[in-house]
């Protein structure tokens, strides 16, 4: 897929300003962003459901304005909430959408794919949110396509439940398909993406694997320490090894060169102060540290983009 140049307004808001962006055959590819950056939007664009106002869209080589019905029979859309008839078997909603398909995938290996042959027969409304949501998968795979879209699959998921769609997503990239995710969790794009692209106000901001991203944003460790009375930035200005400090909340926020270094530093400047430390956690950098420091404001658990 590539993409240059993508405009798209709605009345006076531009919800997508001249964004650049390529992906490759064969790799899980993530779009991160906050509430209103332009994600839904361009995938929406890219699945051929909005047109856009400036630029240009290839999918597959091809544009949604010459080869649309070539397209439809190539790609597999997982849309943010998908609305299934609850009355229906599961056996019977993959027919559904196998009807719409020229050659489709039998439904006994569809079923066998997102591991639910148990529930061939059992209503929509009797299953669990997990199942639902790899049952909503399943609609996509029923054309064997070549691409695949996933627009927050996950969200509202218990651990579990996730984890396993996880596997179901793992197993479609190791076909060799191609797959355009966009999640708020970044343990879940730091799992399964080779590159990310981080959007804000319609734009790419950053472009990457997981670690590129993550060695990019000047450290590898973060300490995060809570004190009573808090601390501002400011006051760690001096801590040996520090990169970069962010306040939230009570908390601090301090991404280091060398834990080992700047640990004991950070302590002895906690100590010559007289506070009291009231909650201390190290840990290796994130791509939702990424976020933050692009951004301004964190990402995973929020809500999913309108």
């Amino acid at each position: 897929m590539d993409v240059k140049g993508l405009i798209k307004r709605f009345g006076s808001l531009t919800a997508v300003d001249g964004l650049d962006l390529t992906v490759n055959q064969g790799e899980c590819f993530g779009l991160l962003g906050p509430n209103g950056a332009g994600k839904t939007t361009t995938v929406e664009i890219l699945e051929g459901l909005q047109k856009p106002d400036g630029g240009e869209v290839r999918v597959l080589g091809m544009t949604w304005e010459k080869d649309e019905g070539e397209l439809r029979e190539r790609l597999g859309v997982q849309l943010q909430e998908s609305q299934l008839y609850e009355k229906l078997s599961v056996r019977e909603t993959l027919e559904l959408f196998r009807s719409f398909y020229k050659k489709p995938v039998t439904v006994e290996k569809t079923l066998e794919s997102v591991a639910l042959t148990e529930k061939a027969d059992t209503w929509l409304g009797k299953l669990s949110g997990g199942q639902k949501q790899r049952l909503a998968v399943a609609t996509s795979l029923v054309a064997d396509p070549d691409i695949f879209f996933f627009d927050e699959p996950t969200t509202g998921l218990d651990p579990t439940s996730r984890r396993g769609l996880w596997d179901v997503l793992n197993a479609i990239r190791a076909r060799g398909k191609t797959i355009l995710l966009t999640t708020h969790y970044m343990e879940e794009a730091e799992r399964l993406c080779d590159r990310v692209a981080i959007v804000n106000r319609g734009k790419v901001i950053a472009l990457g694997t997981p670690a590129q991203l993550i060695a990019g944003v000047g450290g590898q460790q973060i300490i995060e320490v809570a004190t009573d009375p808090g601390l501002e930035e400011s006051d760690v200005s001096g801590v040996t090894g520090l990169v970069r400090a962010r306040k939230s909340g009570v908390e601090l926020r301090l991404t280091v060169e060398e834990l080992h270094v700047s640990l004991p530093a950070l302590l002895e400047l906690i100590r010559g102060r007289g506070v009291r430390v009231v909650n201390l956690v190290t840990r290796q950098a994130t791509l939702e540290d990424v976020f933050l420091h692009l951004t301004g404001q964190a990402l995973s658990g929020a809500a999913a983009e309108a």
